[in-house]
């Protein structure tokens, strides 16, 4: 009895599927779907959820540019430096060969002390004559006479070292800009920085920040388009939303190439040494900073 129960179960299951199908596929006209569609899908509605989820995002995104002056001159040496210079500099004296001008100079005063001999035959001698003799003395006083009447250029100048707006200060010191800029309530000095815009990277956004202060004419050449440090800091309690939480800064680090037309005296920029920094920058900023500035 069980047998035919099982039997026609089975015959009425299977009846009722193929009837399904072939009503669906006439009436729906359903399409067989493949993995790649299904890929395809799936990745268009993960990229609907990142940009969603970016334009969502409670943090505001800034970038800022480090832009350093690098020295101009060399740095004064220590003391064991100037005696570790001085020895290197003995050491390449005593093993290294006499110059043409030390030969020819040791020729001349062997030849003319043959002459103020007793036994000088002048047939021994070449056909130069007296005149080289003379021609390399000569040369050696103009030399002598050029050295003392060169002036080399003042390593530090108290009125332009003076001058934070000028770019020229502090030649043998690497130095970097600073802005004033308007945050909340108050004007801060920081390096310079403006707000990321949709479509653009940001780099291009550090560049822009560079490039809107006023009247500076910089030119800069970025190193890399990745930041090399970054600066977040919430807003306060009372002024925080859903939608906006605090503010991330990205750095990104360039290499003055052209400072451009003088800066008037009132210039919103500074540019100041590293051990000037904590001076303008605030305590929290001033930390991050500090770690990817190197002093020269």
């Amino acid at each position: 009895m069980s047998a035919p129960c099982v039997r026609m179960s089975g015959r009425c299951v299977s009846q009722f599927l193929s009837c399904f199908s072939r009503t669906a596929v006439r009436t729906a006209g359903f399409r067989q779907f493949s993995s790649s569609s299904v890929s395809r899908a799936a990745l268009q509605t993960q990229s609907v959820t990142d940009r969603v989820e970016r334009a969502s995002s409670p943090w505001t995104l800034m970038a800022a540019v480090c832009l350093q002056r690098l020295p101009v001159i060399s740095s004064e040496c220590s003391a064991i430096e100037q005696q570790f210079t001085h020895m290197m500099h003995q050491m390449e004296l005593e093993k290294s060969l006499l110059s043409d001008h030390e030969l020819r100079l040791l020729e001349d005063a062997e030849r003319m002390s043959r002459k103020q001999a007793d036994d000088y035959d002048s047939d021994e001698e070449d056909d130069r004559g007296d005149q080289e003799i003379m021609l390399t003395q000569d040369l050696e006083d103009s030399w002598e006479q050029k050295l003392k009447n060169f002036q080399p250029a003042l390593r530090v100048t108290a009125d332009v070292d003076k001058d934070l707006t000028s770019s020229e200060r502090c030649l043998a010191d690497s130095l970097l800009l600073l802005a004033e800029q308007q945050v909340g309530g108050e004007k801060l000095w920081l390096l310079p920085q403006t707000q990321w815009q949709e479509g653009e990277t940001l780099r291009q956004t550090a560049e822009r920040a560079l490039a809107s202060l006023p009247a500076a004419g910089f030119k800069a050449t970025f190193l890399g388009n990745a930041p090399c440090g970054v600066y977040k800091y919430k807003l306060p309690k009372a002024a925080r939303t859903e939608s906006s939480v605090g503010t991330k800064v990205f750095f990104f680090k360039a290499i003055l190439s052209d400072s451009g037309p003088p800066a008037a005296q009132s210039a919103p920029f500074l540019w100041v040494k590293k051990s000037e920094l904590q001076r303008y920058l605030k305590p929290a900023y001033m930390m991050k900073v500090d770690r990817f500035i190197l002093s020269q």
